[in-house]
């Protein structure tokens, strides 16, 4: 058999299946090798923090304008009573009582005859003046004032003054007031007070809508009676006290000052007083409503 040359045909078609043979393995290979160089999965322990800095991450709810409203509306639910018997009891405005003070129920039994009886001498003058036809028995003392005060006097009545008959047109004013808040205090009353011991709480107090009425009227009368005083003694300054200015200094303090003083002293303090219990029947409401919205 004869050798063959290393670069006769079949040698050369030898080379070339194993050049092809060659190059088919190597893109194997290498497509193979392509997924090892992919990194690699995460750790269990990479997959931890992971889950945990998602949970920190907020997540997308409702906006912040939404919780403000339940926010609000809340406290609104707590208004309305909710659902427990201890909100509902909290919540129920409390029912006004007043109970008159034996210092304004002696003021009213002083003041009230003697009011009536100075509003009955200026509205009936000149009868009721000394000489008049009803003067005796019942206002035989203005004869003695109407020298002490000249407003009273028959000179001043005979000028057609008319500052006196307007104090006495108030006086009627007044004295109906205080009569509205008796009647309602007496007709409304309950057998015992709400609260209080002693002469207090067997007087009888009046309750809700009349009590708030009775005290509105007591007063609004003793800011009239303050006021109409007051202006009284200013008019006697504004005119250089021409009035009482004639009279000495012992006179003018027993007869005048002391007298027309107790209807400055005593309705200013009841002013006071019934100023006070309105406003303490007014704040525990508004003291509870702003609990509730806090």
């Amino acid at each position: 058999m004869l050798p063959i040359h290393p670069e006769s045909p079949e040698h050369t078609t030898n080379s070339v299946f194993l050049s092809i043979n060659t190059m088919v393995q190597t893109r194997s290979a290498s497509s193979t090798a392509v997924p090892r160089l992919s990194p690699p999965p995460p750790s269990p322990t990479k997959r931890r923090v992971s889950n945990r800095s998602a949970s920190n991450t907020p997540a997308p709810t409702s906006p912040p304008a939404a919780a403000a409203e339940v926010e609000v509306t809340k406290p609104s639910a707590a208004l309305r009573g909710g659902s427990s018997s201890s909100t509902t009891s909290s919540s129920s405005p409390a029912i006004l009582s007043h109970t008159p003070s034996t210092l304004a129920l002696a003021w009213l039994a002083i003041s009230l005859p003697l009011v009536a009886w100075d509003t009955g001498y200026i509205m009936l003058r000149p009868h009721s003046m000394p000489g008049g036809s009803w003067h005796a028995p019942i206002w035989v003392p203005y004869a003695l004032y109407g020298q002490v005060d000249y407003v009273y006097g028959r000179e001043r009545w005979e000028a057609g003054d008319g500052f006196c008959g307007a104090q006495g047109t108030m006086n009627i004013v007044e004295t109906l007031m205080y009569l509205a808040y008796l009647w309602i205090w007496y007709s409304n009353k309950t057998a015992t007070g709400a609260s209080g011991s002693g002469a207090a709480s067997t007087r009888g107090a009046v309750t809700g809508r009349s009590a708030g009425l009775a005290m509105l009227i007591m007063f609004s009368a003793c800011v009239m009676t303050v006021s109409k005083t007051v202006l009284y003694w200013l008019n006697e300054s504004w005119s250089g006290f021409h009035g009482i200015g004639h009279n000495s200094a012992r006179d003018l303090v027993a007869l005048w000052i002391i007298p027309n003083g107790a209807w400055i002293i005593f309705p200013t303090y009841l002013i006071y007083a019934y100023g006070r219990e309105i406003l303490d029947s007014m704040a525990p409401s508004t003291h509870r409503a702003t609990e509730k919205l806090e």
